[in-house]
């Protein structure tokens, strides 16, 4: 069988991606090659995943459907040098998963190739992600369908601009790590009201992955939730109060903010 889905990059993110396509039989595990340097981790995809794997990039980027860069974007350089001269397949679309790495960049190393910039985030890894793509102006509404598609076996895909990627980045790339931070404060305060952590922390995160299932199922706006749960005189509203006057609000959204000014900053 011939190799359809090349991926350079055989980490997290890109073991993310590779598991769902997988386990969805959207790729059928001999028609995918993986390159990664580290023979451990090659045998450990080689064994749970039963894919093809070589620590020749070149390989990888003669999947004749698709070639996936999940790679650090410090060693983008050294791989696109790797790839000079290579010959690839006619409409091979490549994606980029790469934080920071514009078009322009990605359009220069692989010049005439339709590409996709994707952002997803980390809970892909569990088939509940959000990812935004951004497209070059070789790509096809066709190329477009196959990105989706990629991107839907991991959870919900947004179409954005290209100009809009930075700011994906700061809010749902960076996102979860806040919400990590908000979790475990819950969780601490928990504790510091006179409960056992164990029960904090079960508290703390099915009480914020139901509101998010909440928010979600009913389409509620955010501020109507907290409305209807705002009693007078009533005990949210007094923890309200607390998260206003600490500038809670106001600390979330500059937090966004920073790490888009640092997605800008390294893609210069």
């Amino acid at each position: 069988m011939s190799i359809k889905f090349g991926m350079i990059g055989g980490g997290v993110m890109g073991e993310a991606l590779l598991s769902r396509l997988i386990a969805q039989k959207i790729y059928d595990p001999d028609a995918v090659l993986v390159s990664e340097p580290s023979p451990a981790r090659r045998d450990f995809l080689v064994s749970q995943y039963q894919v093809q794997v070589t620590d020749d990039n070149c390989l990888a980027a003669a999947a004749t459907e698709v070639l996936l860069l999940a790679i650090k974007p410090q060693v983008f350089n050294a791989v696109v040098s790797d790839l000079a001269g290579i010959k690839v397949e006619a409409g091979q679309l490549v994606i980029s998963i790469l934080a920071g790495v514009p078009l322009k960049q990605l359009e220069w190393a692989f010049p005439a190739q339709p590409i996709i910039r994707a952002m997803p985030n980390t809970p892909a890894t569990v088939g509940a992600g959000i990812s935004a793509i951004a497209s070059s102006n070789n790509t096809t509404e066709q190329h477009l369908d196959l990105a989706r598609k990629i991107f839907q076996a991991v959870g919900e895909v947004v179409d954005v601009p290209e100009t809009l990627m930075d700011a994906v980045t700061g809010l749902s790339g960076s996102g979860p790590g806040y919400v990590a931070i908000m979790i475990e404060a819950l969780a601490d305060g928990g504790v510091a009201a006179g409960l056992p952590r164990a029960i904090a922390s079960q508290l703390a995160l099915q009480t914020v992955l139901g509101t998010a299932q909440l928010l979600h199922t009913s389409e509620l706006h955010p501020a109507e939730l907290k409305d209807r749960v705002t009693s007078p005189g009533g005990t949210t509203i007094a923890g309200v109060t607390q998260l206003e006057l600490a500038g809670f609000r106001s600390a979330l959204i500059q937090a966004v903010v920073a790490a888009t000014k640092r997605s800008q900053e390294l893609g210069k």
